[in-house]
């Protein structure tokens, strides 16, 4: 790059890396929208200054070096993103109340295309996808940046150390020691379970809990529902704080707070490393369906854990390229009753 490369030339060499550096730059921010915006600022001071880039380490190297510098100064304020489990204590339906928080409080959804590079070896796509399930993201946020970036470099991306401490200009010591303590404080998390178990493909176990899951969630059969839960499984709405457990407070949600919901219809995305969908519930007014949530599942012995629904369609539906209307199909009333 030192000698003249053409504009065009830099500008493919740069985007190569686009995707696998968003999901780095995800990893650490917990933000698919800062993710993005962090690359963005990645790249263009790379093609800035590229004339300098003197070629002693790899062009990936340095895009990393460049990558891991803008969130670390992202991170200086000290947010830390989290799930709502994480922030308060579960709400017995008798008590649920929708209270917001800011977005930026939130660990954020995003789809696998935007974050997991195409790669042949099965078990390296199944790092990466297990490295950016909600509650490994969750617990991510929990290190300070530094750890957070030797732990994702380490470990995820199974870089040497030398190369870490190169990249965070500091010893291998000192790389070695935050990520022992970055694994002591992943292993003391609580919720180890709660990432899942999910095949990649779907086995056909799991592909007919979906299936079946679709059909309950679609037909509004909370006794079929109810038999797809898990005993201890969650649902979250993020922007509100409020989480529920079980399946008796979540389908008693679904059936009262949630009853609008009724006559939804569901189209399949992949979120996060995990099965998922768009959710479009009957729109009164228009006709057909309007978006209402992107939900992420996690699933775990043939029951379905965690139910997360990601509620601000307005950020959610374009980021996952998904239509903000559905028509209603054939022989549907104009409500899509």
């Amino acid at each position: 790059m030192g000698d003249g490369m053409a504009t065009a030339e830099i500008d493919v060499a740069l985007e190569k890396h686009r995707t696998e550096l968003t999901g780095y730059c995800y990893r650490m921010l917990g933000s698919s929208f800062e993710a993005e915006d962090a690359v963005q600022d990645t790249l263009v001071r790379a093609w800035r200054s590229h004339e300098g880039f003197e070629g002693r380490s790899s062009l990936r190297s340095w895009l990393y070096r460049i990558a891991t510098n803008v969130c670390l100064d992202m991170l200086a304020a000290g947010n830390k993103r989290a799930r709502p489990m994480d922030l308060t204590a579960a709400t017995p339906l008798a008590q649920a109340a929708l209270s917001p928080r800011p977005d930026h409080t939130w660990l954020e959804p995003v789809p696998d295309a935007r974050v997991l590079p195409s790669v042949d070896d099965p078990a390296e796509a199944a790092i990466a996808k297990e490295s950016v399930r909600l509650a490994f993201m969750a617990a991510l946020q929990r290190l300070p940046p530094r750890q957070r970036a030797v732990l994702i470099l380490r470990e995820v991306l199974a870089w040497r150390a030398s190369e870490v401490a190169e990249l965070l200009e500091t010893s291998v010591a000192s790389v070695n020691s935050a990520l022992q303590r970055a694994r002591a404080t992943l292993a003391d998390r609580a919720d180890t379970s709660a990432e899942g178990e999910v095949s990649d493909p779907l086995d056909e176990e799991q592909q007919k809990l979906l299936e079946r899951y679709v059909k309950a969630f679609e037909g509004y059969d909370m006794t079929a529902l109810t038999a797809l839960l898990h005993e201890d499984a969650v649902m979250t709405m993020p922007p509100f704080d409020l989480w529920l457990r079980g399946p008796a407070d979540i389908t008693g949600f679904m059936s009262t707070l949630g009853a609008s919901c009724a006559g939804s219809r569901l189209l399949p995305v992949r979120a996060n490393g995990l099965p998922g969908f768009a959710h479009y519930k009957p729109d009164p007014e228009g006709g057909g369906f309007a978006p209402w949530a992107v939900q992420v599942l996690e699933l775990s012995e043939g029951r379905i854990t965690g139910f997360h629904c990601f509620l601000d369609t307005r950020r959610w539906f374009p980021l996952f390229a998904l239509p903000l209307h559905l028509e209603a199909e054939s022989g549907e009333g104009e409500k899509g009753e």
